[in-house]
This record gives structure tokens, C-alpha cells and sequence, in this order.
């Protein structure tokens, strides 16, 4: 169970309670990691650390509970391989769960030859599709999930992500001034549903005790200095 604790005014308690759960879980890690873009980052979310059965069931709690404060509608679940396999499936059950019980599929890298064939496996890609995966850098996950979910005669309705992290894609090697989650909103026309922000992180460090959660605080802040997208 997620058990939601309450917090100050302004706060996000399933936010607060799902970077906690991150951080003690190993997933959410502090030191100096390369991005995709290239930058030094002060932490790193390896969601593929969520790696056991207890992990994944709280996770996915934590999903269906965003989705249902989100509004956001849609006919089935989709998950991008490979991360987003077990998230599409624990997700759906999770919904289901809670009394929203919704078709969820997959694809795989390559396209099989025997059996069933093609790169697509479980319920037919039908209607308002989400997405579901664990963060967004640049954004080509996305775009690849919403081609075959097009391809399919779907609509590629919206996208579910655990962490936003609130800083500039780059295009061409070149930073851009909006995120990859500012860019399927705005340009792809996509609702996004995300569990938790870098201003959430900022927020729990800025609240956890300690000499190294301050230092940590103060890492991660001058990287949202330096790379962080303009929320207005």
C-alpha cells in the first residue's frame, strides 16, 4: 500500500512520498552521472532498479494513483519495450484494481517471424492509447511508441512517466528552451501524467536533515540553475 503522509501547505504528498520511496529504494541515486544530452548530473532515476516483486507493486500503486488524480481518460495501456513492458502490465493491474480495468500491450525490438509475428504483443492497439514509461530525455521513446500506435489505426492520446525532469531537451546536440515533456504536450498535442518533478526532489532534499542532503540540494539546484525549462 502507498500510504500517503501529510505535508505542508503547497506540497504534493503522493509526490513527497513516491521520491522517498525512490531514494530509499536505490532507484533514485545522487553523484555525477552522464546524460543521454551529455551533462554531468548531480542524480540519476534507473527505474530497472525497481526490481523486485514488492518494488513493482508499490510503483505501479503509485501510477494508478496519479492517473486517477490526473482526469486523464483513455481506452488501453501501452508499454514501450523495454522498460515500459512491466509497467504496462503491473500498471493495468494495478487499475484494474481499483476498479478500472483497461487492455494493455507491448512490442518487441525485433519483429518475429513465427507464431503470432510482428513486433506487437497483447490486446490490440484500439482507441485513446497511454503510454507508459519510467522518464523522458529527448523524447524518441515517444516518438517511437506514438508511430506504431498510429501505424495501428490507434490515437496516441497521452503519456504516463514516474519522474519529469524539468530540463532542456537538445536537438542536434544543441540545448532547446523546452523539455522532452513541454515538447509532446505542446507540439504533439499529448496529455502527460507524472508521478513526480525535479521540484519535487528539490523540495524533499530541501526538507531531509543532514549535512549530505544539503549538499545534495545544493548540486541538484545549480543543475536546474543551468539546465532547467521555464515552467511558465
Amino acid at each position: 500500500m502507498v500510504d500517503v503522509v501529510a505535508q505542508g501547505p503547497g506540497q504534493d504528498p503522493l509526490a513527497q512520498d513516491f521520491v522517498r520511496f525512490a531514494v530509499e529504494s536505490g532507484v533514485l541515486r545522487f553523484g555525477e552521472f552522464k546524460t543521454k544530452a551529455g551533462r554531468m548530473s548531480p542524480y540519476f532515476f534507473n527505474a530497472g532498479l525497481f526490481d523486485d516483486g514488492s518494488k513493482m507493486g508499490r510503483l505501479a500503486e503509485f501510477y494508478a494513483k496519479a492517473l486517477i488524480a490526473s482526469g486523464i481518460e483513455f481506452d488501453m495501456v501501452f508499454g514501450p519495450a523495454y522498460k515500459g513492458i512491466p509497467l504496462a502490465a503491473t500498471v493495468a493491474v494495478e487499475l484494474a484494481r481499483h476498479g478500472r480495468n483497461v487492455p494493455f500491450a507491448y512490442n518487441r525490438k525485433e519483429a518475429k517471424d513465427h507464431g503470432e509475428g510482428g513486433t506487437l504483443v497483447g490486446a490490440p492497439l484500439k482507441g485513446r492509447v497511454l503510454i507508459v514509461d519510467d522518464v523522458m530525455s529527448a523524447g524518441t521513446a515517444a516518438r517511437e511508441s506514438i508511430a506504431l500506435i498510429q501505424a495501428a489505426g490507434a490515437i496516441p492520446h497521452a503519456m504516463a512517466i514516474a519522474l519529469d525532469r524539468q530540463e532542456k531537451a537538445t536537438e542536434n546536440g544543441l540545448d532547446v528552451e523546452h523539455s522532452a515533456v513541454q515538447y509532446v504536450r505542446q507540439q504533439l498535442g499529448m496529455k502527460v501524467c507524472t508521478i513526480a518533478k525535479l521540484a519535487d526532489l528539490l523540495l524533499y532534499l530541501s526538507q531531509t536533515g543532514g549535512a549530505e542532503m544539503r549538499a545534495h540540494h545544493e548540486r541538484v539546484s545549480a543543475y536546474r540553475e543551468r539546465y532547467g525549462v521555464n515552467e511558465g
